[in-house]
């Protein structure tokens, strides 16, 4: 089965050269020996009605001898290599002059003028006089408007033959040549398009096996070049997709694998009576807080699930975004007072209008905010400004935490990716938050970017688009 195209290409080879044999050596050879058949009647008859009007009257007249009439004849027999017949009207032989290995009867037989009929010529033994076939042309002589005899020049069908034969050489030459040219095109399309093409194939069958390290070894720059380099960018997109799926299922099984541990552990121990009932209250706060984990965690996944589908419909609408500000920032006070963290509102006078979905970008706010607010040092403040330009609307989320080492500003927007700084200070987080966020964001056709200093601080810009 793997070598069915090149036994293709073979066979397709080798019924070409056959077919071109075949339709040279019957049509083409039919064709060249009907036109030499057709040249061959015309120059006779255009040579019998030469003689038959301008030398052979004058034999009926008494101005020109047999004699002299047989000379004209024999030369004529020289030059055209073929038999000529002067017969009277009745078709009794005048005189002739004959090729050899042929003879001329006393009278023809039957004779019939309009037996030619409509066409120039007739070929065949003619009566029966012939061994072989011959062409014959007949020119009625006439004196005084009378017609008083004819000649009859039969060329031989076999001279022919010869001639159509010394043509057809060079044409199978010729043909020998061509076929040996398409055996070099054979070659150039094994080597050009079958083998990569065999290469391409394999690596199909590869890639159906799973293996997505296989590449193939394929660099013209052609479009099978092209196709090689995109199926070899697949493969590398589908190994980074199932590496990606991979690691995101490790993690996932990791952040459930840890709470429920710690439930079942905490609920095994209070069945059995490890636990006195008098400490129930602390352990089912803990299994409380895992469980609120469980449930971030679910919601998070479900929230990435929505954009990854590629069927998030954004409900847009005109609202005022410093008023989302405040809402959103109101929501946090139980969470900054025992941390004496003030969050400071850096607003633009009057209404600032923005065209997005106000829930999605409720979540965008709440996130980073909870994030700065979790990352702040006690008593510091969380800034939250907003600025203008041209049709954009740009809100500013900014912390003094402990900020984000600059090799691992780029990862942040990874899903479940923590780094070493934040693994501390967030014991609920999932990781999935700036994900989220910037998910949102790409979903509204904005932008976002961090600048963080490590010790210092961290700040969240993103833009919206203005009404108006």
């Amino acid at each position: 089965m793997k070598s069915m195209l090149h036994l293709k290409f073979i066979a397709l080879y080798i019924i070409f050269g056959f077919l071109c044999l075949f339709t040279t050596a019957t049509l083409t050879t039919q064709l060249v020996e009907n036109r030499l058949m057709e040249d061959t009647s015309e120059t006779l008859y255009r040579e019998a009605t030469l003689i038959a009007s301008d030398y052979l009257p004058s034999y009926f007249t008494d101005d020109s001898s047999l004699y002299a009439v047989q000379a004209q004849l024999a030369a004529m027999r020289l030059y055209l290599d073929a038999s000529l017949w002067f017969v009277d009207s009745t078709g009794t032989m005048i005189t002739s002059s004959n090729i050899e290995n042929t003879s001329a009867p006393e009278a023809i037989e039957e004779f019939n003028p309009a037996e030619i009929g409509g066409s120039q010529y007739i070929s065949g033994t003619y009566h029966g006089y012939f061994k072989e076939d011959v062409i014959t042309v007949m020119a009625p002589v006439t004196q005084s408007f009378y017609t008083k005899g004819y000649l009859l020049i039969h060329s031989p069908v076999a001279s022919v033959e010869q001639r159509c034969a010394s043509i057809m050489h060079p044409v199978y030459i010729s043909l020998g040549v061509i076929y040996l040219l398409s055996f070099i095109f054979l070659l150039g399309v094994h080597f050009i398009v079958y083998r990569p093409v065999k290469k391409i194939s394999e690596a199909a069958q590869q890639y159906a096996l799973g293996n997505l390290d296989y590449e193939i070894p394929v660099a013209t720059h052609d479009e099978v070049g092209y196709l090689s380099a995109s199926l070899n960018y697949m493969a590398a997109q589908l190994k980074d997709m199932d590496d990606y799926q991979k690691k995101i299922v490790a993690n996932v099984s990791h952040d459930f694998r840890s709470p429920l541990t710690s439930i079942k552990g905490y609920v095994e121990a209070m069945a059995d009576g490890t636990i006195p009932p008098e400490m129930y209250g602390k352990y089912l706060n803990i299994i409380l807080f895992e469980t609120e984990r469980l449930t971030d965690l679910t919601r998070d996944l479900l929230t990435l699930n929505e954009f990854d589908t590629k069927e998030l419909l954004l409900s847009k609408a005109e609202f005022d975004i410093q008023d989302v500000i405040k809402s959103t920032a109101e929501s946090f006070e139980a969470v900054c007072t025992p941390k004496h963290i003030s969050i400071e509102l850096l607003l633009m006078p009057g209404t600032i209008l923005v065209y997005a979905d106000k829930r999605k970008i409720q979540q965008v706010l709440y996130n980073l905010i909870d994030n700065a607010i979790k990352f702040s040092e006690n008593g510091s403040p969380v800034t939250i400004e907003v600025t203008l330009k041209n049709d954009k609307a740009f809100i500013s989320i900014k912390d003094q935490g402990i900020g984000i080492p600059r090799k691992e500003q780029n990862k942040i927007w990874e899903r479940f990716y923590k780094s070493d700084l934040s693994r501390g200070k967030d014991k609920k987080g999932t990781g999935l938050g700036l994900s989220i966020v910037k998910e949102i964001i790409q979903a509204h056709n904005e932008h976002i970017n961090v600048i963080s200093t490590e010790g210092v601080g961290t700040e969240f810009i993103f833009s919206l688009s203005r009404v108006g």
